[in-house]
């Protein structure tokens, strides 16, 4: 029998580069059949489960804007990209056996839904695993910050963050050695120590809203789960430490 979780409904964020896998570009259709795993292992305890997905696996805007691409297309090309990777992610997931709903902040009625609230929340509601795509669908705008509004405007009782690390730290721990790492804390912690855990207007959304964010390691199998039941090891960044 499952655990009992520990929150209702939760955003997971991605970062695309999680999606590559071992591969230097791209999608690992290994590493993403078993993030759909670890989906549906948490959906199977009762939590309600939305995503957003990140593009660096694909293009990234702001280096695209780096090499001359105006800014705010490059923004857009990299809100296609989050496309792609909501459309392999929900193949995956319907791999598992989920009924998944990729909704778009830009519309492209061909190959999915387009955004709308309480179409979204009606989705999760019925017991669909809901994927946002296309960030906030406006440049400037990271999909860190397209989290922290989605998981605002579903209600949701945390924001998960799956990273490649297994929580926050003061340096990068792949490049520093003894970089220190941090069970708790709070939201005026990262923002005044600037530690580059999500950009500052998503950390401001999620203080502002209430919403826990907890980060932890999406390569570790099993761990999301294990986060959503309490368990595991994360950071957990609140009003509070």
């Amino acid at each position: 029998m499952p655990p009992a979780p520990r929150y209702r409904r939760v955003l997971l964020k991605i970062s695309g580069e999680a999606l590559m896998g071992g591969r230097d570009y791209g999608i690992d259709p290994e590493m993403v059949n078993r993030v759909a795993e670890d989906v549906a292992q948490v959906h199977a305890m009762g939590t309600e489960i939305c995503l957003v997905i990140g593009a660096g696996n694909i293009f990234r805007g702001i280096s695209g804007a780096a090499q001359g691409i105006e800014r705010a297309t490059a923004d857009y090309m990299g809100m296609l990209a989050t496309v792609i990777n909501a459309l392999a992610m929900q193949s995956a997931c319907e791999k598992a056996g989920l009924h998944t709903r990729v909704l778009s902040a830009i519309p492209m009625a061909t190959v999915c839904e387009p955004y709308i609230r309480r179409r979204a929340v009606r989705h999760m509601e019925k017991g669909r695993v809901v994927i946002f795509a296309a960030g906030t669908g406006n440049p400037f705008f990271t999909t860190d910050t397209g989290a922290a509004l989605r998981a605002s405007e579903m209600d949701c009782d945390a924001l998960l963050m799956g990273k490649q690390v297994d929580g926050v730290y003061d340096a990068d721990p792949k490049k520093v050695d003894g970089a220190r790492r941090y069970d708790r804390l709070s939201y005026m912690d990262v923002l005044s120590n600037d530690l580059r855990v999500m950009d500052h207007s998503a950390i401001s959304l999620a203080r502002e809203n209430n919403i826990p964010i907890l980060v932890f390691s999406i390569d570790a199998p099993g761990e999301f789960a294990e986060v959503v039941a309490g368990r595991g090891r994360y950071t957990i960044i609140s009003e509070e430490r």
